[in-house]
């Protein structure tokens, strides 16, 4: 096979999650343990940091991913889901996994694989590790795929854990209530692995705080030992973000930092300051483990993380005429935050370019969303995606006027052509629609 018919292989073949749903969660770790047996357990040859939550886990894996970079180490990164290229899954110094490693890779254990019949995220898991470990990464940052507890990557004793947030999201398979969902995510704790927790929530972090005492964990909450003092967002030649962050009376900031700081990010949300205060706490930690991360190099992998990563989709601006913004913001926390971006820019009308995947709970994201835009409502090119004229029913039910089109280049394109140089175009509601515009 080639490398396009290696990918058809793997996306026709295999169960995946982020395009079919729940008939490909595999709730629990057996055929992870089979593949790690076939090829001889990978993950024991490198070092990690494991990285769960509802929200943040993509731009908090880049963070620290392009830090490590900075920092001199051979980093390997695995995300998910892509949104141009399947390689995007699996870099090492932002560089994509090549055609020819999936190509030999699947060639050479295809019938072996078979035989263990695992989903698309369990063969990409097997790769991955396979990968960093026959390239000698010195680090890997691994993000979990959904949940935690039975995810496919929870097979990693990492040298910290990261749980960014809970949040409503995958509630049919995760959980039907928060703590349910918590408890998920906190699978990926480990015994006597520190655990950096990223919000302080209250109906999480008693589970949190439990889960630690149990493996004898230290655990620090990051909005504990940093705040914001003063953000400020540039969005002329180059989006940035440049935030003041001060440490707290409890800060953990015996390393470094000592004083109050500024970091700039490439990443331009103004919901990054959550993410870079968890990856702040991250960096501490791991100091305190002996991995003398120098502050120069710690600032300029924030500066650098798109440059570095190659990450998509976090508040990227497409357009300056008509201003056009993208985010993978999919659950009721991302579209509230990306709501909430909305509201600091200036412009006379918004347009909002909409679809989401057919096994979420619109009913509790569809009145979040404001009536005075005009919608370009869509499916996303996956066979989960929510019909167009379906979401547009159920979104006049909101007082949400718009129309359907049956793809999102369609929308963007009606959008485009109603928008006028002083509007505002903002493209999400699923990273399947983010990832159908990028493309």
């Amino acid at each position: 096979m080639d490398y396009r018919q290696t990918l058809d292989y793997l996306y026709e073949q295999l169960p995946m999650f982020h395009r079919v749903g729940a008939a490909a969660y595999k709730a629990d770790l057996n055929n992870t343990i089979a593949i790690s047996e076939l090829l001889k357990k990978p993950h024991l040859s490198f070092k990690s940091i494991h990285i769960a939550g509802t929200n943040g886990k993509g731009s908090v894996s880049h963070f620290l991913a392009s830090i490590m970079q900075e920092c001199g180490f051979k980093t390997g990164l695995y995300t998910s889901p892509h949104l141009k290229d399947f390689r995007e899954r699996i870099k090492i110094n932002g560089q994509m996994i090549s055609e020819k490693y999936v190509v030999d890779f699947v060639e050479h254990y295809k019938t072996e694989f078979e035989k263990i019949k695992p989903s698309f995220f369990e063969w990409t898991v097997g790769l991955a590790f396979d990968y960093f470990r026959n390239e000698k990464v010195e680090i890997a940052i691994i993000e979990t795929g959904l949940g935690g507890r039975l995810d496919s990557t929870n097979i990693i004793t990492p040298e910290v854990s990261v749980i960014t947030n809970i949040s409503w999201d995958h509630s049919n398979l995760l959980g039907d209530t928060l703590e349910k969902i918590a408890i998920e995510k906190a699978g990926i704790i480990k015994e006597n692995i520190p655990v950096i927790i990223g919000e302080t929530q209250e109906h999480s972090g008693k589970i949190f705080l439990a889960k630690a005492k149990e493996k004898k964990s230290e655990i620090f909450f990051a909005d504990k030992h940093f705040e914001v003092k003063n953000i400020l967002q540039k969005f002329e030649m180059q989006p940035l973000l440049e935030l003041m962050l001060q440490p707290l009376d409890n800060s953990i900031c015996s390393v470094f930092f000592k004083n109050d700081f500024k970091i700039v990010s490439e990443l331009t949300g103004n919901y990054q300051t959550k993410n870079i205060i968890t990856v702040c706490t991250v960096v501490d930690v791991l100091n305190k483990l002996g991995y003398d991360l120098k502050q120069k190099n710690i600032l300029d992998g924030f500066a650098k993380v798109v440059r570095n990563t190659g990450i998509l989709g976090r508040w990227q601006k497409l357009s300056d005429n008509p201003l056009t913004f993208c985010d993978t913001g999919h659950n009721v926390d991302g579209i509230n935050e990306v709501l909430k971006q909305l509201q600091k820019i200036s412009y006379h009308k918004l347009h909002i370019v909409f679809g989401v995947v057919n096994d979420k709970d619109i009913h509790k994201i569809l009145p979040l969303l404001p009536e005075n835009a005009m919608y370009y409502f869509c499916k996303a090119s996956v066979p989960r995606a929510l019909d167009d004229n379906e979401l547009l029913t159920e979104a006049k039910k909101y007082n949400l006027n718009g129309t359907a089109y049956g793809s999102v280049q369609n929308a963007y394109k009606a959008a485009q052509s109603h928008a006028t140089k002083n509007d505002l175009i903002y493209i999400g509601g699923s990273t399947f629609v983010v990832a159908d515009i990028i493309c």
